[in-house]
């Protein structure tokens, strides 16, 4: 019984010096534990200096034409990897599934096997006057979807998105005389699965597309890549399109498919890039963005200037808003100038142009036709409002 006792006591005793080390502790860690706030300036403070400490491995800086070939190939093949893996290459197969007149072009929709299971869907405009093989216009919307890029909705809040961000430039070239194919782009309206947490102004699944794709050595930005270059195997196979005149066209999320687009594909003859172009250093650490627009690895190697360097000697406009904070129009401008020595240095200074315009994050036709008519040789008609 004593034993007993005498063993209650001591555990007793064991017990109060552990709560008592416990408390000294835990008062101690209250002092010398940073805030929450605190821990998340840490990250943003790590993410800083980490990006910070390098420089990119082949980042231009080419002073002759030998030294930016070399260069190229070595960036070139970095982006492509990087991109990750495509799909297996299918047969050409194309289901149309729609046709709508207008005034001045017909609106078609159009399936386009991308891969074994997957479909592409396009709207392919085509002008109601040729007399000759026109060019056409890949174009790719940004995350507010398909339906502003198309001008087909009577919905009153779709209709003002269109119009204060002049999105239908889908529809904007078709009355100018461009064949255009404005592709739902993966992950969005018909093609999205899973719906992204906390988005409900559209249909999109961009999380999904970028966990699965990643899981698999893919990436969202060359799946995007991979249905863009899939629709110009469609465009090329019709009658009304000239083969060697394709362009590309694309904001935002559009526009960083757009970036990398002419990396791979060598058929894109001219590239439009709006609300995108800047620096990653800039845009991705100081603004929320969708994952989905992220390459892993890239600033390892280089900046988004040399990403459109990789376009050179090809014509590419810059389109960005000065007041477009997501995409700071600083960097815009650095980039701008470092590409104006890339073009120079090759010869061709007049191919790469700039509308850097007062506004926010839309598009700009103030150079678009002008642009298109210089480089395909295609006169501006008339419009039809």
């Amino acid at each position: 019984m004593r034993r007993n006792v005498s063993q209650q006591a001591g555990i007793a005793i064991v017990l109060c010096v552990f709560l008592h080390g416990s408390a000294a502790m835990s008062a101690e860690t209250e002092k010398t534990s940073p805030k929450k706030t605190e821990v998340q300036q840490g990250i943003a403070g790590s993410f800083k200096q980490l990006r910070e400490r390098f420089e990119p491995e082949l980042s231009w800086n080419a002073t002759t034409p030998a030294e930016h070939a070399e260069w190229r190939k070595s960036f070139r093949d970095t982006v492509v990897r990087l991109l990750g893996r495509m799909p297996e290459k299918v047969p050409l197969n194309v289901v149309w599934a729609e046709k709508k007149e207008f005034e001045l072009f017909t609106r078609h929709k159009v399936y386009i096997r991308s891969e074994a299971e997957y479909w592409v869907p396009v709207y392919y405009y085509v002008p109601h006057k040729h007399d000759e093989k026109l060019p056409a216009i890949v174009c790719l919307h940004g995350h507010s979807g398909i339906e502003p890029y198309i001008a087909s909705q009577r919905k009153e809040s779709i209709i003002k998105s269109t119009k204060r961000g002049q999105l239908d430039y889908a529809v904007y070239f078709a009355k100018h005389g461009y064949v255009t194919a404005a592709i739902v782009m993966r992950g969005f309206n018909e093609t999205a699965d899973k719906q992204d947490r906390g988005v409900s102004h559209v249909t999109r699944s961009c999380l999904q597309v970028t966990m699965s794709s990643y899981l698999m050595g893919m990436t969202t930005l060359g799946l995007r890549c991979w249905d863009a270059m899939r629709v110009i195997d469609f465009l090329q196979s019709q009658e009304v399109v000239d083969p060697d005149k394709i362009g590309l066209a694309g904001l935002s999320g559009g526009g960083a498919v757009a970036m990398y687009l002419p990396v791979l594909e060598k058929r894109i003859k001219v590239a439009m890039i709006a609300g995108a172009f800047t620096a990653f250093r800039s845009t991705f650490y100081a603004t929320p963005h969708c994952m989905c627009q992220c390459l892993p690895g890239i600033m390892q190697y280089g900046e988004m200037s040399d990403i459109v360097a990789l376009c050179a000697p090809r014509p590419v406009l810059l389109i960005n808003g000065t007041g477009d904070t997501g995409f700071p129009i600083e960097d815009a401008r650095i980039g701008y100038e470092k590409l104006k020595r890339v073009y120079s240095l090759q010869g061709v200074g007049e191919n790469v142009e700039a509308d850097f315009f007062e506004g926010g994050h839309r598009w700009s036709n103030n150079k678009t036709l002008d642009f298109l008519a210089k480089h395909f040789q295609n006169p501006k008609s008339k419009i039809s409002e």
